[in-house]
């Protein structure tokens, strides 16, 4: 009776991912607590990493495309003086050079530099796919091959503090777009530092309009479990993709949308704030029913969510 109350969890949930868990450990452990294997997560986390992870349950997958092209942000430590094949504590020393002078100064002044459009090359140890096979793979079989270059953002980037130890390190605040390698964002100002860098702690803030401070860890969620509140942690789709302009649908509007077929847009409250939007949520009164285009004087509906 417990396995069909909770497996009809549905909706997007922020978890705290922890260190040493995979994505995927994380997303096998919401299988176990929700009972079902339709879960999904909208964008990795490195396993030495940990922070906000946003999982998609039942027919929320649908939507993860949309939550997956979120801006992030980060607060990474950064450690001078060596650098690592992965970009991080957890890969093989491929430089090291002194780097007991380097100063606070020094760090803020090379930062500037990687604000803005820039260009990376994905880490080796990465899930980039190349040729059809991810880098990860190729790298563990020693596979040698030039990986093309991603432009991504990095909107700020902001020295939080440098701790003139040695080795030196410095506490970085990473926003950025998604694709964004902040492994690899290190090992690069560590390079233009003269000296290497590796990332040897991160944690991700923010995906989206998602918060650490607002995320659940696995045993918060397992209490709500053990009490069939597991939903009470979950966000609905409508609320998830509360950035994309709304329609309140009238009845006969709601079951043309639930068969696919176009409304008008002049048939809608409000339609001349909808010229122009790239998606827009049709809902009624219960939720969220599917997911439509402006096309041609039309809401054109390109994803139905409702049975």
């Amino acid at each position: 009776m417990e396995e069909r109350a909770t497996s009809s969890v549905e909706g997007v949930l922020n978890v705290c991912k922890p260190v040493g868990m995979t994505s995927h450990d994380v997303v096998d452990a919401a299988r176990r607590l929700a009972h079902t294997r339709r879960v999904g997560h909208t964008g990795t986390l490195d396993p030495g990493a940990t922070g906000v992870l946003v999982l998609v349950f039942n027919r929320a997958t649908r939507i993860a495309e949309f939550l997956a092209d979120a801006d992030k942000e980060y607060r990474v430590e950064v450690t001078f003086g060596k650098s690592t094949d992965s970009g991080d504590a957890y890969g093989r020393t491929v430089r090291e050079a002194p780097a007991d002078t380097l100063t606070g100064e020094q760090v803020a002044a090379a930062l500037p530099q990687f604000v803005g459009e820039i260009a990376q090359v994905p880490p080796l140890a990465s899930a980039v796919h190349v040729g059809g096979r991810r880098l990860y793979e190729l790298a563990r079989e020693g596979v040698t091959i030039e990986v093309p270059p991603r432009h991504v953002w990095i909107y700020q980037l902001t020295l939080l503090d440098f701790v003139a130890t040695s080795p030196p390190s410095a506490m970085l605040h990473v926003a950025c777009s998604k694709g964004t390698y902040v492994r690899r964002l290190c090992s690069d100002l560590g390079d233009v530092l003269g000296c290497g860098a590796f990332a040897s702690f991160m944690v991700r803030t923010r995906v989206g309009r998602y918060h650490l401070a607002e995320s659940a860890t696995l045993e918060e969620l397992q209490a709500l479990a053990d009490t069939a509140r597991l939903e009470e942690a979950l966000l609905s789709m409508d609320e998830a993709l509360a950035d994309l302009p709304a329609v309140d649908l009238q009845p006969p509007q709601r079951q043309a949308a639930m068969r696919g077929q176009p409304i008008p847009l002049f048939r809608v409250a409000r339609w001349q704030q909808l010229v122009g939007a790239p998606v827009v949520r049709l809902r009624d009164a219960t939720g969220l029913v599917a997911l439509a285009r402006v096309e041609e004087g039309l809401l054109r509906p390109f994803k139905v969510l409702r049975d």
